[in-house]
């Protein structure tokens, strides 16, 4: 089913208006000391997939939030699981339905599709379980707090990138990720709508075409518009990792990389390596680790009955080629994903 794209502008409120801090409906535990519980707290943290660097730095992040209760004789287990696509929409359902079937006692989620798990996150809040959503907005009021990047913000610092390259004016694509993927609508919104307000004199060609879930779905989308448009274009910006990575790929593959203007979405070693060969010219980068950190964080001082925020901005910049070595840029390229994962 086509998802409209308008509705996601109203996403983030809604879900915030639903949330109130320490407020949602929780276990029975809610309140307690958690060394109370029989063999302690176990939470399920639930990736869209499993495959890309972004949800590897989500994990770790996890871990970590996971030692440190541990350090601080607090029992918390986290249990990670997935599915290994990203439009696998049946399969992260029946993820969430078995932790259910298990009686975690909370469920940290990143809902690849905004509509299809609200019906899973009510039948949790009905068991008692209370769910923290990470990455992508729910469209629903039966999570506890909402952990993520502000993603129209960061939408709109690839629109301010991109246009500053182009000196305000010259002809632009944009290759979606997914129908039903908040988190990308929102970018891909506040790109489109940043650029229309302060950048008149660029045109947007196509943004009407998906890369889909991996890097090779989004190479054969990228060739296909390159193919239509390649000769037209000075930019292009993509609002993810894998529809990054295929782009870069299809330029690399038909000599245009470099030679057209490009802004993309999280981080990799190999956007790093593009970006220092000037063929790719920034990317937006979220902050994962933190990402998964406070998701449990979140949830575990909720299940103590502590109040908790409804929405946590877990921050976004932009990295360039100019700032790639400073500080700030090599702590967010390089998370400690080797001191956390095995």
């Amino acid at each position: 089913m086509r998802v409209q794209r308008g509705i996601w502008a109203l996403t983030v409120a809604v879900f915030a208006a639903g949330c109130g801090g320490g407020t949602g409906d929780g276990p029975a535990t809610t309140g307690k000391d958690l060394k109370a519980i029989s063999g302690g707290v176990h939470l399920a943290v639930i990736p869209k997939g499993t495959t890309h660097e972004f949800w590897k730095s989500i994990h770790a992040g996890a871990v970590k939030a996971q030692r440190e209760f541990e350090a601080q004789g607090v029992p918390v287990k986290i249990t990670w699981k997935g599915p290994i696509r990203e439009d696998d929409r049946e399969q992260q359902i029946q993820v969430v339905e078995g932790f259910l079937s298990q009686g975690v006692n909370g469920l940290v989620l990143a809902p690849l599709d905004a509509s299809a798990l609200v019906r899973p996150v009510q039948e949790a809040k009905q068991a008692g379980i209370p769910t923290v959503v990470i990455d992508s907005a729910l469209a629903s009021q039966d999570a506890v707090s909402f952990v993520a990047t502000d993603n129209e913000k960061g939408g709109a610092l690839a629109a301010d990138r991109l246009g500053a390259l182009l000196g305000g004016k010259g002809r632009v694509l944009v290759l979606r990720y997914q129908e039903g993927s908040a988190s990308t609508e929102a970018r891909e919104k506040g790109f489109l709508d940043r650029l229309k307000a302060q950048y008149p004199g660029v045109q947007v060609v196509s943004a009407d075409q998906y890369a889909g879930p991996t890097r090779d779905t989004a190479k054969r989308a990228s060739e296909n518009l390159l193919n239509r448009f390649g000769n037209q274009i000075e930019g292009i910006f993509t609002p993810n990792e894998s529809s990054t990575a295929g782009m870069l790929l299809a330029l690399q593959d038909v000599g245009k990389a470099g030679q057209v203007k490009f802004v993309g979405f999280d981080s990799s070693e190999a956007f790093v390596t593009a970006m220092r060969s000037k063929q790719l010219d920034g990317v937006v980068l979220q902050n994962p680790f933190e990402m998964g950190y406070r998701g449990v964080k979140t949830m575990v001082a909720h299940l103590r009955g502590e109040s908790i925020e409804a929405r946590v901005d877990t921050g976004v910049t932009i990295v360039t080629p100019e700032n790639l070595d400073s500080a700030e840029a090599k702590a967010l390229l390089n998370p400690p994903l080797a001191e956390f994962l095995p």
